[in-house]
């Protein structure tokens, strides 16, 4: 586990100047790091991640620059056998940053959208707030998987990954508890702090622990030096799109997963 001390960062340009495209490739870069895959591989534009078919991020092909490729299709395949030869789902992330015509080529040779997610972004020192009762876990402790596997999604796969992946970690992060009923997973990168594993149980919902454990982790990550926050929300999660734009959080962009039928 990284825990440097806590330092000052400026807020790069990339994030307070940049065209909306700077911003995209500011925040996904971020997020590489924010969701770590043991195995990686670059393919032109691309980099193919892998880990044990859990979440999407640590499993699937994404852009890093919207780069010409010669040939969309021969690249598609190549994805295709990277992951059929780990026995994974092949996926490709589709974001700003695709090549010119990969989505597109992708669909025509009968991949699927589906799960298409918001990016919002949004500065941190409005909403921080100090929480007496929170708890800032070094490792995922079973307490905190606890509250997570209330949440939707976690399937066994990503459980593995959420324990597995803490040792991988190369940037200061923390795993929040709050009252062990809320859960949240914050990772600081230079001025920018990723917001992950927001989970509540049911039977402590709507008390505000949503609200006060991301003000809470928007309070320990201006401490380490971060000035602004990103996360990701299901398109179809109106509750949790209303908490965050509440808090500020606006659309910095959106991506979508395609995989072949």
């Amino acid at each position: 586990m990284f825990h440097p001390p806590a330092m000052q960062h400026a807020p790069p340009a990339t994030i307070r100047e940049a065209s909306p495209l700077g911003r995209v490739l500011a925040i996904e870069r971020a997020t590489l790091n924010a969701i770590p895959a043991p195995r990686q591989r670059f393919l032109g534009p691309l980099i193919l991640r892998a880990f044990h078919g859990g979440t999407g991020r640590a499993n699937a092909a994404m852009a890093l620059a919207p780069e010409d490729v010669s040939d969309p299709l021969v690249m598609l395949e190549e994805v295709r056998r990277f992951y059929d030869a780990l026995g994974i789902r092949p996926r490709l992330r589709s974001t700003p940053l695709d090549p010119p015509g990969l989505s597109e080529a992708a669909r025509a040779a009968g991949w699927r959208d589906y799960d298409e997610s918001l990016v919002l972004h949004g500065s941190l020192s409005p909403i921080a707030q100090q929480e007496a009762a929170l708890e800032v876990l070094t490792t995922p402790e079973e307490r905190w998987m606890a509250v997570l596997a209330t949440a939707e999604h976690q399937v066994e796969a990503r459980r593995r990954e959420k324990r597995e992946g803490a040792a991988l970690m190369a940037v200061p992060c923390a795993w929040l508890l709050l009252e062990d009923a809320a859960s949240l997973f914050v990772v600081a990168d230079g001025p920018l702090c990723g917001i992950f594993d927001l989970a509540v149980r049911p039977e402590a919902r709507r008390r505000g622990l949503a609200r006060r454990i991301v003000a809470a982790g928007a309070d320990w990550a201006l401490r380490q030096g971060c000035t602004h926050g990103y996360l990701q929300v299901s398109a179809t999660n109106h509750a949790s799109l209303a908490l965050n734009t509440g808090m500020g959080f606006g659309e910095s962009h959106r991506y979508r997963y395609l995989s072949p039928r």
